[in-house]
């Protein structure tokens, strides 16, 4: 097994394309086609973290903020960060980052919260935008089947809940074979009529490529017609943040002991008690206050994330509680995400729980 085996089942989960524009998610260093000996999961990069990985004979490690954030000019060993990227080098460790991408994954870390939580009806709180597609491609009855299940197996008829979603219409296509060409149906040099389906489907943009190759792997044309369109939809299946119910309300300084025993907080800092109940949670874990406007508009009760701005505790007045639990409290079960996803695969790999991966953020 290689490491871009592990990573690519990482990334099933948190594809890269889901990423911010500011992130550096993915490979930081390292080869991925070498032999995985064992991997260790954190939520940052340390030294002792590297040195850990040496001593457990680990190629692979796996973090959740990347090391490398800045571009570099140099490679010296200045700080810590071109330290580890030294040290990884030198004893062919792969170092690796799903952050934002995790972060935006409909089955990323705010969703392992939420569950956490126990929320119902949990959806994506704010959904990014501009990123689906619609395929639509036209392909004879007789093959119409074929060609819809190879195209959800790629990736695309994917809505919501719901997968093996497609539109489908019958109609007639025209052409005629020209010289050079070996035509599926119909003879050369005559105009064909041929009973066909129109099949629509809709795909996220980054996997235009990869079901664009698969339509064509088994469309029975030698030249098969197909349009692919941007849409504006937002995408419900991806964005920053959540939503979802409680099974029952709860008093507000209720909830915040709730909280605290569920994420194992040494501490909460939270806005004005209101003296309302709490139905509605939102949460986005690390710095996630720029969502406040968000659940507000969604009408939640209170808003969970890892940090906050002090007017921001001001700015939500009435509207909803404010629970600030600390970027690293809020982030730290992104470590017990990747081991799942590695340990479910191949229940046989050496994945370890980084045990040097501390809160860099100390209370007296």
């Amino acid at each position: 097994m290689k490491i871009k085996d592990i990573l690519h089942i990482i990334e099933q989960v948190a594809p890269i394309p889901l990423q911010e524009g500011f992130d550096n998610s993915g490979i930081q260093v390292g080869d991925v086609n070498q032999e995985a000996k064992g991997a260790i999961v954190c939520i940052d990069v340390t030294e002792s973290v590297v040195d850990e990985a040496i001593s457990l004979g680990c190629n692979l490690i796996i973090s959740h903020h990347p090391l490398a954030f800045r571009a570099f000019k140099s490679l010296t060993g200045k700080n810590y960060v071109e330290r580890c990227m030294i040290k990884a080098c030198k004893h062919d460790i792969v170092i690796y980052a799903a952050h934002t991408n995790l972060d935006n994954a409909s089955r990323g870390i705010n969703r392992y919260l939420a569950d956490m939580l126990s929320l119902q009806h949990v959806r994506i709180l704010d959904p990014q935008k501009n990123k689906l597609m619609k395929l639509v491609t036209f392909v004879p009855h007789s093959h119409a089947e074929l060609v819809r299940s190879t195209l959800f197996n790629a990736g695309a008829g994917h809505i919501g809940n719901y997968d093996s979603c497609s539109y489908n219409l019958s109609g007639e296509g025209t052409f005629r074979a020209g010289e050079g060409s070996n035509p599926f149906v119909g003879e050369m040099d005559e105009l064909h009529t041929e009973s066909e389906t129109r099949i629509e489907v809709i795909l996220p943009s980054y996997k235009q490529s990869e079901v664009q190759r698969a339509l064509i792997a088994v469309h029975p044309y030698e030249e098969p017609a197909y349009d692919f369109y941007a849409l504006e939809n937002v995408w419900a299946g991806a964005g920053s943040g959540v939503v979802g119910t409680l099974s029952e309300e709860m008093d507000e300084e209720d909830f915040l002991y709730l909280l605290k025993d569920t994420f194992n907080l040494k501490m909460i800092q939270h806005s004005a008690i209101r003296g309302k109940a709490v139905r509605d949670v939102a949460i986005c874990s690390g710095s996630g206050a720029f969502l406040i406007p968000k659940a507000i508009s969604y009408s939640a009760d209170v808003f969970i994330t890892g940090e906050a701005k002090y007017n921001d505790f001001y700015d939500v007045e009435d509207k909803l509680l404010l629970a600030v639990v600390g970027h690293y409290e809020s982030e730290i079960f992104t470590k017990n995400i990747f081991f799942d996803i590695i340990s479910k695969k191949y229940p046989t790999f050496a994945v370890y729980m980084s045990g040097f991966d501390v809160n860099p953020v100390n209370y007296l």
